[in-house]
């Protein structure tokens, strides 16, 4: 009965996030772009399935800072805070307790690779809102990860249902290499916008630029308008 009512009280509060940005969220170019660039049949957005410029690949390079985190479950823990009502420090345990999706998605890194319909489970970002509830101050997240790298995103963007917070991807745990035990992955933009190693996601009254965005990635990462860079 408690688990059940945990799960009616985010259910709850996800909608009403939903509310109070589903005409900003319907408005993004991932969403709205009438004359997206790419090719191919229509992906769930509507969008060219493979963005232009970019290639469709079976492997998953790996890309990183230069190093590789090594949390151990029992160590790994995810701050949330910042313009929130209930800041929160979730264990492993806890992250695992929350509602869990699965759904397939393509991953488009900025380097012009596409990895197209990877199977992954995790947490859907805007639960972990509804878990905190932003307030109306909030309009952006910096998400930082163990490796020190941070990146930004406008909140229309972080909570649409497809924005998720990965353990598994291709039907097991998701390997340190590629951000394990959890990275944040973004299908409608470019994946740099996804965290690996994520260990903190916080909410600001304003913009903040990330370690790309910083030396010249674009602020916004619309793959079907080719924006990459500043």
């Amino acid at each position: 009965m408690e688990d059940n009512s945990k799960l009616d009280k985010i259910v709850e509060a996800r909608m009403k996030l939903k509310a109070r940005f589903e005409q900003q969220m319907a408005e993004t170019p991932s969403v709205s772009d009438t004359k997206p660039m790419g090719t191919g049949e229509p992906n769930r957005h509507g969008m060219p399935q493979l963005p232009v410029g970019q290639y469709k690949t079976h492997k998953w390079p790996v890309l990183d800072l230069g190093f590789k985190p090594d949390i151990h479950l029992s160590k790994w823990k995810l701050v949330i805070d910042g313009e929130v009502e209930s800041p929160i420090t979730l264990t492993w345990d806890e992250f695992m307790a929350l509602p869990q999706t699965s759904d397939v998605s393509d991953f488009h890194c900025v380097t012009t690779w596409s990895r197209m319909d990877v199977p992954w489970v995790g947490v859907r970002l805007a639960d972990i809102a509804a878990l905190v509830m932003p307030k109306p101050s909030a309009t952006h997240v910096l998400c930082h990860g163990y490796d020190k790298y941070t990146t930004n995103l406008s909140l229309e963007e972080a909570l649409k249902e497809d924005v998720l917070l990965v353990h598994t991807a291709d039907g097991k745990p998701l390997e340190r290499d590629h951000g394990g035990p959890v990275r944040m992955i973004t299908p409608q933009l470019y994946a740099w916008k996804g965290s690996k190693w994520i260990s903190r996601i916080q909410f600001l009254p304003k913009n903040q630029l990330g370690f790309w965005e910083l030396r010249g990635y674009s602020n916004t990462a619309y793959p079907w308008r080719n924006d990459r860079y500043s």
